[in-house]
């Protein structure tokens, strides 16, 4: 029989990636925090693993997140607990959506990792 990946188990995953990414904290980093491997975090994330529910305690705990923001579709809750703009929020800026679908049509890792570096430059550039 083989293992079935929950949508449940999947938007959990997403959203320990988003909030994770917003805090700015690597898979390692949060992996070492709840005494697990950046490849489990991994599975997590991709919904291939379950979260336990007090290692999902640790993981919000660490993230500054409560644990029922990593069940909800938007992955940012009212209080704000994400420092900065997350993807729903960043969705609603102008060209956002043209931007995202040029992006993911880019051939290669090493180009989107570029264009990301480049941008990210120009954000924080005094000139603007």
């Amino acid at each position: 029989m083989s293992k079935r990946i929950e949508p449940v188990d999947k938007l959990v995953g997403q959203n320990i990636r988003i909030f994770r990414m917003a805090k700015g904290i690597s898979q390692t980093e949060l992996g070492n925090s709840v005494g697990v491997t950046f490849q489990q975090i991994q599975k997590y994330e991709k919904g291939a693993n379950r979260v336990g529910s007090s290692r999902l305690a640790k993981i919000a705990a660490i993230l500054k997140v409560p644990i029922s923001n990593f069940f909800d579709n938007s992955a940012s809750g009212s209080d704000g607990p994400v420092a900065g703009a997350v993807v729903t929020d960043l969705l609603i800026s102008p060209y956002a959506v043209q931007m995202l679908k040029a992006f993911a049509k880019l051939p290669s890792d090493k180009l989107r990792r570029s264009l990301v570096v480049l941008a990210e430059s120009i954000a924080r550039s005094p000139e603007i």
